[in-house]
């Protein structure tokens, strides 16, 4: 890392970096369907998680007013009843809504431990940079940043379902820049996702910090499209920024 930017705007993903430290919520669950000890097959969880992002993206489920227990508790409900309605499990191993109200318990806890950290990491940033968070979410994310006390740390939140646009269309990294006020090449776009965060946002000019965790699968191109730089901890970003 010799190559030194003054960068002074960073752009920041929400789902899947804040929240879980890089790792992918679809392996995030995952290891929480392990630990409920839930007999179903990886691949049968796969679908069950597609299929309940699709739902969540075509109707209005997520109301503004939701924690983020109350998201997951949505999403896990939609997962398990599919599983049930697929015969991928068996509707008598538990409750459904009990059994969703206990995972989303857990899964919120943990979520809850990130997000303390990420609050840690990015308060101290908070003097030194402009910061804009830029995420697909469901139009409650400013009552998820309320409660976890972030949202006085960003500058801006743009959201997908409140800007109409969603990742990995460049145009929505494009307004965290001019939220930023910052020429693009003076902005850093942070982001779990290689396909949906760093090539958009390199597409568009800036510079990138892929935080890689549990990959949901890993991607193709990644040698061909190299980012800036490559972290594993949210921690290492304070210490990377100097150089690129």
């Amino acid at each position: 890392m010799e190559d030194k930017l003054n960068v002074k705007g960073l752009i920041f993903d929400f789902g899947g970096t804040l929240d879980t430290g890089g790792n992918h919520w679809g392996e995030v669950l995952w290891e929480v369907y392990r630990h409920f000890d839930v007999p179903v097959a990886k691949d049968a969880f796969r679908k069950a998680y597609i299929h309940g992002e699709r739902t969540l993206a075509m109707h209005p489920l997520i109301q503004p007013h939701f924690h983020f227990a109350d998201v997951l508790r949505a999403k896990l409900r939609i997962q398990l009843g599919y599983l049930q309605e697929q015969g991928m499990l068996s509707a008598s191993f538990a409750p459904r809504e009990e059994l969703a109200e206990a995972m989303a318990a857990y899964a919120d806890g943990c979520t809850r431990e990130v997000l303390a950290r990420s609050a840690g990491v990015l308060g101290r940033l908070r003097p030194k940079y402009s910061m804009v968070l830029v995420s697909n979410f469901y139009g409650n994310l400013h009552t998820v940043l309320q409660d976890a006390a972030l949202l006085p740390l960003f500058d801006c939140v743009i959201e997908s379902a409140v800007v109409g646009v969603r990742k990995p269309n460049p145009a929505i990294f494009a307004l965290g820049v001019c939220a930023c006020n910052l020429p693009v090449s003076e902005t850093a776009v942070i982001g779990d996702s290689f396909d949906k965060d760093m090539k958009p946002a390199r597409a568009l000019g800036c510079r990138t910090i892929w935080l890689k965790g549990s990959q949901w699968e890993e991607p193709r191109d990644a040698d061909s499209n190299p980012v800036d730089v490559v972290v594993t901890e949210l921690e290492e970003i304070e210490r990377c920024l100097e150089f690129i």
